[in-house]
């Protein structure tokens, strides 16, 4: 056998890889007509009583879902006491999310009723179920045909409900793009709404809570109606005061507009305060730090001082305050006198500047250019002065004096000189040894 294996090698490795291929797809086959292989957990077994289950056909692919998610498949349908008994194979990892207040919706999937089973898991505070639990009718609802719907309707209501239909066809034929369009631009209105409602699903809880509170807040009031109705009637009071004072509110309102337009430049500059203010406050930031520390160093230094403060500082303050008393008077006349003498001084202030001012400068660029002010040539006439009148010899300091005369001018001008002219200089000389003129002794 194994020579007529290697003889025929190829077809035999042929034949093997077209068994590998029909069981690889008959396993995929298997596996996506749901069939459970004998390694598989065993699932769930959920029971659901409907008052009618019509369409339900088991093995056809009819599916268990929750939130659009498929959690098992229907396995058989039974009738008991006038009741569609649905079971249902609940696949083992969702075993955990179904609780016992769960509902369960019969449901089309196409106009053919291919029929699946929309089921709402419950809420966590109930039990979680158990193999082989029954959901009740009271929470079960049967799909609904339409002609049980037309039926419950009057005749005049399906003449108008069908003239609805028929005009909606006529204005739809021939606009399929156009509807595909319509119901594409309200995607984002559905996303929204698809927000909104998780939302409200996750505030559900907040939700009960809030109605709780509400009944206990109804209930509270239900027995405070005495005092409600003195609210009530305070209520009227204050409206009424209010109507008094229409005029005032009128009034009120037209002034308004100019508060708003005033409030909006206000917060329009406070808006450029903010501006600089922010980088500032970011600059300071290190101050904080900085003044943190100095206040830590600052604390020796109060300790120091406050002995001083105690017994020398505060001694001397309370012995200068009746000088400080004596003072008042003259620091308010000082004070009147201040403007006076701030004119005086700019006045002396200005005529300084004219006198000190050097029109050519400190070091102008030529000698020819250079102009020397007032106070150079105030010194240079203090030296002019003390070379021509400061003398001294060891008697002290004097004067030289030159008289500059003719004879004839002394003969007019004393008389007593006329026989003898040198008189004069005889009689100066002698005024100047005199005590009384020059002082000696």
């Amino acid at each position: 056998m194994m020579r007529v294996i290697r003889k025929s090698a190829r077809d035999f490795v042929l034949i093997l890889v077209v068994a590998a291929c029909a069981a690889g797809v008959g396993a995929y086959v298997l596996a996506h007509q749901r069939l459970r292989f004998p390694w598989e957990s065993t699932p769930l077994t959920l029971n659901a009583e409907f008052a009618t289950a019509q369409a339900v056909t088991p093995g056809q692919g009819q599916t268990v879902r929750i939130s659009g998610v498929r959690v098992g498949d229907i396995s058989s349908v039974n009738l008991k006491d006038g009741r569609g008994i649905v079971t249902m194979s609940v696949d083992p990892e969702y075993a955990n999310v179904i609780h016992s207040n769960a509902s369960a919706l019969l449901r089309p999937k196409t106009g053919l009723k291919d029929m699946f089973i929309e089921l709402d898991p419950g809420t966590r505070d109930a039990p979680l179920i158990k193999n082989n639990f029954t959901i009740p009718i009271a929470n079960t609802l049967p799909d609904i045909n339409p002609d049980e719907f037309y039926s419950s309707l009057d005749r005049d209501t399906r003449d108008y409900l069908r003239l609805l239909v028929d005009g909606a066809g006529e204005g739809l034929k021939g606009r399929g793009p156009d509807l595909r369009e319509l119901l594409r631009r309200f995607e984002p209105t559905h996303r929204d709404l698809a927000r909104f409602t998780t939302a409200v699903n996750e505030r559900r809880a907040n939700l009960r809570r809030l109605i709780h509170n509400l009944n206990v807040l109804n209930t509270e009031l239900a027995g405070k109606s005495t005092q409600i109705s003195q609210l009530v009637d305070t209520s009227s009071q204050v409206f009424r005061a209010f109507a008094r004072e229409q005029n005032g509110i009128s009034r009120s309102v037209e002034l308004l507009p100019g508060a708003l337009q005033q409030t909006t430049s206000t917060l329009g500059k406070v808006e450029t305060f903010a501006r600089i203010l922010g980088p500032a406050t970011a600059q300071l930031e290190p101050v904080g730090p900085a003044l943190n520390k100095a206040n830590k160093a600052a604390v020796p230094l109060g300790h120091e001082a406050t002995p001083i403060l105690a017994s020398e500082i505060r001694p001397f303050v309370r012995q200068v305050r009746p000088l400080v008393r004596n003072l008042k008077p003259a620091s308010k006349n000082l004070a009147d006198a201040t403007p006076d003498l701030t004119r005086t001084f700019t006045v002396l202030n200005h005529l300084f500047n004219l006198i000190g001012y050097n029109p050519g400068g400190a070091e102008p660029p030529t000698k020819t250019d250079r102009q020397e002010g007032y106070l150079f040539w105030i010194a240079w006439l203090q030296h002019n002065g003390d070379s021509a009148f400061g003398n001294s010899d060891a008697n002290g300091t004097f004067r030289p004096v030159s008289l500059v005369s003719t004879c004839e001018t002394l003969k007019e001008s004393f008389p007593q000189t006329q026989q003898n002219p040198a008189a004069f200089l005889f009689g100066f000389l002698s005024a100047l040894t005199d005590p009384t003129v020059c002082g000696l002794h």
